[in-house]
């Protein structure tokens, strides 16, 4: 059995760590992967989420009120929190280095919500639990 790449990275993002790997090849044929040049702005604190982005390869910053909080590498994800509840982005997610990213859309997150009950309870436990956090 030829191992997908997709599936074996959404595999170990804890949003999907509940998910069969049935559930993560579904997952997997939705996603959108993206090529990124180093300097693009992925996300920008208190917009609107639309994309939950899994990060395959690069260097991406994390800033709060214009200070650096956080640095994300192969297999770091960010999102999850503004597409699962729908409030503002709370960080400027930006590239250090040309990436390659997994996206998620609103849309598509949606409608695998509504056809998939059984990702939908493994994706708000996990999204619960980080919240909690």
């Amino acid at each position: 059995m030829t191992r997908d790449p997709k599936v074996e990275l959404l595999g170990r993002v804890p949003l999907f760590a509940r998910c069969s790997r049935h559930d993560l090849e579904e997952i997997a044929s939705i996603v959108d992967e993206i090529d990124l040049p180093a300097g693009k702005t992925i996300t920008r604190e208190g917009q609107s989420g639309k994309e939950f982005v899994v990060l395959a390869e690069g260097i991406a910053d994390v800033e709060q009120d214009g200070r650096r909080v956080n640095t994300l590498g192969p297999g770091d994800y960010f999102g999850e929190i503004a597409l699962v509840t729908g409030q503002p982005r709370t960080a400027t997610v930006t590239t250090r280095s040309p990436a390659r990213a997994l996206v998620l859309t609103a849309p598509a997150f949606r409608s695998l919500m509504s056809r998939a009950p059984r990702i939908k309870t493994s994706v708000l436990a996990a999204a619960a639990l980080r919240l909690a956090r």
